[in-house]
């Protein structure tokens, strides 16, 4: 296993993996943090203030640590999904696929042909790989994993035929967004009724089609709660969040 292909060996061994989420545009935050015992890091391009240059030097950081990459990229940007595989990351999330075709098009930037159409130049890739260039061609479309994510009405209902795309390797939640979208955004509520009750059929259609779900949790006991439901993947809280429990911690005992 190399810090490429683990996640792939990870999420299906059946045990969770627990994922750091990142949003601070310094690439040292995610290579601190996968010196702590996340088994991944997950860099958000669509809501942090993290750019393309910033994930890319990151992603050698955290390979440094022995963990693997995962990169949202922002809505619809899905031929950068092609150039952080080159760069070496693990996974790419895709946010606001809302049906069968978006989730298709978004996987055809993860997969070579003949699954998809990501075109050649891993360039930092096949050294993180530790393959040669031909068996990581032959191989990548196993471990490099495209995540459609699911958080608005039109997607819940397309589900089964998202999960079915033989271009998308599983699914990832944001519970938020789908509280949002449920209520006719009345209410940001993930953890209410409306939202706990689609999370539970996702994870039911994801382990019907066998691919993989995964979720965002804003805590650990929250994400201690979803790992114990059957999530594969549970990205917990955010490096700005962890950096104000930590400076609040630390304010109150000295205090």
């Amino acid at each position: 296993m190399t810090t490429i292909s683990i996640l792939a060996d990870q999420l299906r061994s059946g045990s969770p993996v627990l994922s750091a989420w990142c949003g601070l545009p310094d690439p040292s935050v995610a290579g601190l943090l996968a010196r702590e015992g996340f088994d991944a890091i997950t860099i958000d391009m669509q809501h942090g203030a993290i750019d393309f240059a910033v994930t890319v030097r990151a992603i050698p950081l955290v390979a440094a640590a022995g963990k693997p990459t995962l990169v949202r990229i922002p809505v619809g940007e899905f031929a950068t999904a092609s150039r952080l595989l080159d760069a070496g990351a693990s996974a790419v999330i895709a946010p606001m696929i809302n049906g069968v075709e978006d989730a298709r098009r978004f996987g055809s930037f993860v997969k070579y042909p003949p699954l998809g159409q990501r075109s050649w130049g891993p360039h930092a890739a096949v050294p993180l790989s530790g393959l040669q260039p031909k068996d990581y061609f032959a191989q990548a479309n196993g471990f490099t994993l495209a995540l459609a994510m699911v958080e608005t009405r039109e997607a819940l209902a397309a589900v089964d035929d998202i999960l079915a795309a033989p271009e998308i390797d599983g699914i990832f939640v944001g519970p938020s967004d789908l509280s949002i979208a449920l209520s006719n955004g009345a209410e940001n509520n993930p953890t209410g009724r409306a939202a706990s009750a689609a999370l539970d059929h996702l994870l039911a259609r994801a382990k019907a089609a066998n691919k993989v779900i995964g979720v965002y949790a804003p805590s650990g006991e929250r994400g201690g709660e979803l790992a114990r439901k059957g999530f594969d993947l549970v990205s917990i809280g955010t490096d700005t969040g962890f950096l104000r429990a930590g400076a609040q911690a630390a304010l109150a005992a000295a205090r």
